[in-house]
Formats: structure tokens, sequence, C-alpha cells
């Protein structure tokens, strides 16, 4: 690559960030101005923007739990949007391409392998959105995980679909992959931690592309397959291998994001028709939150679920790339395509970061459209009297709660906004109910401003302030005691009136308080 194409990249995505959008948006627009300016080339960016794919297809695989897919409110919205989704955007292509000669169909398939690219929502953006908000282990966020996995296999299996060929009889001995799981975790194992992970990461990615190339099966296929086996033979180890592929899964995607500029500058025409594929983007969220409410969801969790998808699918870039390269689409879809994803991220993004309060806006419209049978999932429970009730019940607030407990106090609870780990924690003694720390619904419903005292225990920074911003409105003035991660954010919540409590200040202490009671009962 050009050192001015990448100075660009970072230049743009940089100035995206500052204004508080994605950074790809500005690696677009960087492949744009490269093309037209005559730095790099289309070719070059090939070999990183594969690799990046790869990767993409093999970090999917690692975070594939299929538990995930199994509600049906899950695989259900999922295919539902696609079938109300998809004949309505083909309609509207179908349309386009009558009226602008340049963006005809050559190809009969193209109209609706286009609709299919579009209806992808965009996974890297709505993991960046929970984890800026500090709300990936949040009932909703697992709803919109699972619906964004159905969408990446139904893209894996059209990109196996249209490879054009059938695989060779050697194809049947991939079903035995599974026999190695044994074998996968003893080798996960011995590679420990640190760069050999990463770099046993890569192996493994690509190694199984080139074993499924081998028998005329696509590569992206055996990335995602590996991803899923070695899941499933070290959950810990493939987490830890998620978390340090992260990062170069990313940058080799920049490659494939500047790529998109090398197919030419869009034309006029071209930036109309990518508005009007906008525009439709906001039907979006209005079918998710339809499809979540009619299987028994609250309106809260069909809202926010709803915008965390209000966005098209770099995925979808990467299928409509693979159409162009069979012939089925032409270039000039690709840009188009490109620039309605990126319009895409500009209307949602300004929205997300008003999800909470647009709700609490709106709420009592929104819950006209709630079942009354609700799942299990979304019965707000009762705190049963408790006058202690503990945020986040991770290692943190177990700790608080045991504390507590040794203390005297009775009448405790824990909040647990994941649903499988608060079945968890009530079935090995600690008393949980089912609920989101900032859920005005939840704090009304259940009467949680009445507890004498609140210990919150959240990961997040920006959701403990909110925790604590929305005790506030609902007047709690009892005491709220909230864990932080690092010495600055002590200020603004204090301000808030909450007292604060520095998780690692007294580690070192703790430690050899530990260590001497060790030392004392081994002499007694």
């Amino acid at each position: 690559m050009e050192p001015l194409v990448i100075a660009l990249a970072f230049a743009l995505g940089l100035a995206f960030r500052r204004v508080g959008y994605p950074p790809l948006l500005g690696y677009l627009l960087a492949g744009f101005i490269a093309h037209a300016l005559g730095m790099g080339s289309g070719d070059a960016l090939t070999p990183l923007a594969e690799a990046g794919i790869l990767l993409l297809l093999f970090t999917i695989g690692l975070k594939l739990d299929p538990n995930d897919l199994k509600p049906r409110y899950v695989w259900g919205s999922a295919l539902l949007h696609m079938v109300i989704a998809i004949p309505l955007t083909t309609g509207v292509i179908y349309l386009v391409g009558m009226l602008y000669p340049p963006l005809s169909f050559d190809h009969p398939a193209a109209p609706l392998t286009l609709a299919f690219a579009l209806s992808f929502s965009s996974t890297v953006l709505a993991i960046k959105l929970f984890e800026e908000r500090g709300e990936t282990a949040s009932f909703y966020a697992s709803i919109a995980i699972g619906i964004l996995v159905v969408q990446d296999v139904l893209a894996v299996i059209y990109l196996v679909a249209t490879s054009g060929h059938l695989p060779t009889p050697w194809a049947l001995c991939l079903l035995l992959l599974p026999l190695l799981i044994p074998l996968f975790k003893r080798l996960m194992d011995l590679i420990g931690h640190g760069e050999l992970l990463l770099l046993s990461g890569v192996v493994f990615a690509f190694g199984a592309a080139e074993l499924f190339m081998s028998v005329e099966l696509k590569g992206g296929l055996g990335a995602l397959i590996m991803g899923m086996l070695l899941a499933r033979s070290h959950k810990a180890k493939a987490k830890e291998l998620y978390d340090q592929l992260l990062g170069l899964k990313n940058l080799l995607l920049i490659g494939f994001f500047l790529q998109i500029g090398y197919y030419g500058i869009p034309k006029l025409e071209l930036l109309y028709v990518a508005l009007v594929l906008g525009i439709l983007i906001t039907l979006r969220p209005l079918i998710y939150f339809a499809l979540l409410t009619a299987f028994g969801l609250r309106a809260r969790t069909g809202w926010l679920t709803g915008l965390a998808l209000f966005n098209y699918s770099e995925f979808g870039l990467i299928v409509a790339a693979i159409a162009q390269g069979a012939g089925i689409l032409g270039e000039q879809w690709l840009t188009t395509l490109a620039l309605a994803m990126a319009m895409s991220f500009v209307f949602a993004a300004p929205i997300n970061r008003k999800a909470h309060e647009l709700y609490i806006h709106y709420a009592d419209t929104l819950r006209k459209y709630e079942k009354t049978e609700r799942l299990p999932e979304e019965i707000i429970g009762s705190l049963g009297g408790a006058t202690v009730a503990i945020m986040g019940m991770g290692r943190v607030g177990r700790g608080a709660f045991d504390t507590l407990r040794e203390a005297g106090y009775e009448k405790i609870v824990g909040i647990e906004e994941n649903y499988a780990l608060t079945q968890d924690r009530n079935e090995n003694g600690w008393p949980c109910v089912h609920g989101d720390a900032s859920d005005r619904d939840f704090w009304e419903r259940t009467g949680l401003a009445n507890c004498e005292l609140i210990l919150v225990s959240l990961s997040n920074h920006s959701e403990n302030v909110r925790v604590a911003q929305l005790a506030r409105e609902l007047n709690y003035h009892n005491t709220l005691a909230i864990s932080i991660r690092f010495p600055d954010e002590r200020e603004e919540l204090e301000k808030l009136g909450c007292q604060t409590f520095y998780r690692y200040q007294y580690v070192g202490r703790d430690f050899a308080e530990n260590t001497l009671e060790n030392l004392i009962s081994k002499k007694a």
C-alpha cells in the first residue's frame, strides 16, 4: 500500500471518530479520494481485503454459540425480517434499474442478490455500540447478536452456493473434523497465552481456508467452521483468541473498505440512488420492533434491538463483491451499495446515541404494542422486600453480596441483566432477579428506589453514570455506591451524589492479608 493512502485513511478515520461516527466511513472516503488522485491501486489491496474477510468469518465462528440462536424470537425475527425486507428492497431496486440505464441488470438474479446483501445489519457497528454503552451482557444485546449471527450464517451459505462448482468427494472427510475437538483442546492448553496464541489463530483460520479450498469449497466457510470448533473445544481460550484477533481483523478489513473506492468515483445519479436506499433503512427498526413485540418481548427490548440493527452491513458489501466477481452485479452497484451503507451509518449513529432517552420520551406510546402475555425472560420479577440491591452479579457483585450477608444483612437481592446468568446465580445461592440497571421500567415496576442501599458493580463507566442519573431522576436519595475501574471516573459520579470505590485500591492489602492468614493457618 502507498504510505499516503494509509495516512489518508488514518486522517479521515480519525476525523469521523471525532465527530462520533465509525472510522470505516473515513476509510471508504479515503478509497474514493485515493482513486481520484491516482494513489495506490485496488489490486494491491486485494490480499489485505481477502485476509480481513477470512479473519472476520473466523472470529464470527469463535463467538458463535448455538444456544444464542435457539429462541424463536432470534431466528424467527431474523428470517421474517428478510421475508419482509427483501421483496420490498427488490421492488425499489428494479425500479431504479428501469429509470437509470447504467444501473440496469444483465443478470436476472442481480436485484434479488442486491436486496439480500442489503438485508444484513452491521455486526461491527452493533458490537462497538454495545461496548461503548457497557451493554454487551444485556438481554437486548444478546438478541441483536443472535440475529446478526443468523444473518452471517445465511451469508456464508450464499457464498458457498455461488461458488459455481460442486465440492470434490474428499469434502465428505471434513465431516470428521468435530472428532478433532479433544485434540484442539489439548493444543490450546499447550499454546498458552501471548503472541503464540495470536499466531495460532492466524494458522487455524488460513489453514482451514486452504483445507476447504483444496476440496473445492469456500475458504471462508472453512475459517468459520474452524472458529466454531475451537470455541467448542476451549471456550475461555476462544474468547481470549477473539480479543487478540480483533485488532488485526479490523486492521486488515481497512483494505477491504479502501478497495471499494477503487471501483470508481460515484456519479451524481448514484448518490441519489444511495440516498433512496439510505432512506429505506428507516423501516428496519420498525420491522424489528413489530416482530419482537409480536414474539412477546417488551417494547423497550424491541426498541433497543431494532435501533442496534438500524444500518446496512459491511458483510453485505462482501456478498455484493463476491456477486460482482461472479458477473452478477456491475461495479457501479457495488459503489452505490457502499454509499448506501455509509449513509445508513450516518443515520444510525446519532439516533443510537439517544436510544435510551428516546425510549423514555415515547415509552407510553411504544408500550401500547406490547402483548399481554410475556415471555419468561421479559417478566419483571419482584425484589421480595429486599432493602439492599446489588446491580451486576459478576465477581465484584458476588463478593459484595457475601460480605453484606456475613455482616448480618438478610434482605439482599442481586440484579443481573444476563438472563442465563440470573438463573445460574439463583441456583448457586445468590437470590437474583433479571433486570437492566438502566431500565426505567424496571426501577418503577419493582420499587427499586425504596431500597435503603444500592451497590452498582457494572463494567462500564457510561452505564454507571446512566444508572446514577436515572436514580436521581426517580428521587432516590439513599446511599448509591458504585465501584469504578479507573480513578478519573470518580469525579463525575460523586457530582451525582454517589459513593465511589476504586476496585483495585486495596488489592495489594487484601493479597497480603490473605497470604498471612494462610501462613497462620499452616503454623496452627
